[in-house]
């Protein structure tokens, strides 16, 4: 079963929210959080480290992740690990895997038309704030 995580990424503040603009398939022109595959054999978090380094520059030192929840496709034979973190520090994020931005918190992340995951992220988010005083401090 191959895995993938996502990467909840909150600036510094807990203000924005760092996003991703899809550049290709599936979800062209979409928001959506960053992430990438799982190698086989790579632990779930050692693999969101890698992949938030190589896709936003942000590094190990600059972020505090926690492992917040999984889903499985069993019928796609995959699976996605979901991480939240906030920002230790104010970052210059880039990449060339998708376009970045910091998206305010008052969007409707359940709008298919805008976001990626037919309203996954705003499922995410709904348990992010449930429990951010533990995920965010």
């Amino acid at each position: 079963m191959q895995g993938y995580n996502l990467l909840v990424v909150f600036d510094e503040n807990r203000e924005k929210l760092l996003m991703c603009k899809r550049l290709k398939n599936p979800y062209k022109g979409l928001g959506n959080f960053t992430g990438g595959k799982i190698e086989p054999g790579e632990p779930g978090i050692d693999a969101a480290y890698r992949e938030l380094k190589e896709e936003t520059s942000i590094g190990r030192e600059d972020i505090l992740l926690t492992h917040l929840m999984d889903f499985y496709y069993y019928l796609d034979e995959c699976y996605v690990e979901v991480y939240v973190g906030r920002l230790n520090k104010c970052i210059e994020v880039s990449g060339d895997e998708n376009e970045l931005y910091w998206s305010s918190l008052d969007n409707d992340f359940f709008d298919s038309g805008k976001y990626a995951g037919e309203g996954n992220i705003g499922h995410i988010l709904m348990h992010v704030e449930m429990a951010k005083e533990q995920l965010l401090k």
